[in-house]
């Protein structure tokens, strides 16, 4: 019998011998729920083979651990909290989490103060790892959070070179599908609402709104982009400057359910019929979508995978951090309604 290497089997060579993740190595040794029995069965018999022996001190750390993750959402309009967006992410997040046995923390930064305060707040001990939302392109708070050496996952990311682990939907795929299916429908003159272009979010979306033009062999006439900021009053407003601008629009692309569900409201007092006189998309599809009138048309984002996945991420980081970020991003899908 050869004789066993200094410090004996990895935690990593358990789970690659059990065919999962750490995350579910260290649930089984630590006897916690959310672990499948078939999967519990082949953890153990992993451990049995490879004759792996936890690493005490690490599970006396993880017993003081705070049990707890918060969610951080970085805006300074509290209008935007009554968005669907920001109750759909926290109701995927809490399911997520429901067999962690975690608690979930909501806060809210708004300033440079509170920004301080929460990173000395959670490298005290008092959280185990951050989940950030509605992150701006500048924020320095992913990079602050970093390098205190706290867990860290974004939802979304600052910009296309982010560095930072973060879970994502393919925003420019999905406005490309968007706007494909307008034009495939015989619109001419499609103009876009976007969100806030100064989160990566809304850059992204209106590119896929760019490059469906482009393919189409359309001209990307400025006039047609009017930025908004997700909310419904913003499409009302954007939707009554098109009209003015284009009396021949035809279509439109709203970057957000909210948004289109203002556009609608617009178009109506117009005059304009949906989706006769203009077809149009907007981009979430939660529950706002099919309580409209017309329907609307949407590109669906993963909101429960997105929230899985960034606590499945998270969960990783805690148990043991990688040599690299993670870059998740889940697809979207086109689903068809009335509006267009």
């Amino acid at each position: 019998m050869g004789r066993r290497r200094p410090g004996g089997p990895t935690l990593e060579e358990v789970a690659a011998r059990a065919g999962v993740g750490r995350g579910t190595v260290s649930r089984v040794i630590n006897n916690a729920p959310g672990v499948r029995g078939s999967t519990r069965e082949a953890v153990r018999r992993a451990i049995a083979e490879l004759g792996y022996v936890p690493n005490l001190a690490a599970r006396s750390l993880a017993g003081r651990r705070a049990d707890a993750v918060a969610l951080v959402m970085t805006e300074t309009d509290w209008r935007l909290f009554g968005e669907p967006f920001f109750s759909e992410v926290v109701r995927a997040v809490g399911d997520a989490l429901t067999d962690t046995g975690m608690q979930l923390l909501l806060t809210l930064i708004r300033s440079e103060t509170e920004r301080q305060r929460f990173v000395e707040y959670a490298r005290g001990g008092r959280v185990d790892g951050v989940l950030l939302m509605s992150v701006r392109a500048q924020d320095p708070l992913p990079d602050m959070l970093a390098d205190a050496g706290l867990p860290t996952v974004l939802l979304g990311r600052r910009t296309g070179e982010e560095c930072v682990t973060y879970v994502d939907a393919d925003n420019v795929g999905g406005a490309r599908s968007a706007v494909s299916h307008l034009l495939d429908s015989g619109r001419g003159t499609i103009a876009t609402i976007t969100g806030p272009l100064d989160m990566y979010v809304a850059q992204c979306r209106l590119r896929g709104y760019r490059e469906a033009l482009r393919r189409a062999g359309v001209a990307d006439e400025p006039s047609l982009v009017v930025e908004g900021d997700f909310t419904e009053e913003s499409g009302r407003r954007a939707m009554a400057e098109l009209i003015e601008r284009h009396p021949g629009i035809d279509g439109v692309f709203a970057a957000s359910d909210t948004t289109a569900a203002g556009a609608l409201t617009a178009l109506r007092a117009a005059g304009r019929r949906v989706p006769d006189d203009v077809g149009v998309v907007g981009f979430d599809d939660f529950l706002l979508a099919q309580n409209t009138d017309p329907k609307l048309t949407t590109v669906r984002q993963p909101v429960d995978e997105i929230g899985r996945a960034m606590v499945r991420l998270l969960e990783e980081e805690m148990e043991e951090p990688a040599v690299a970020w993670r870059h998740v991003i889940l697809r979207t899908e086109l689903v068809l309604r009335d509006s267009a």
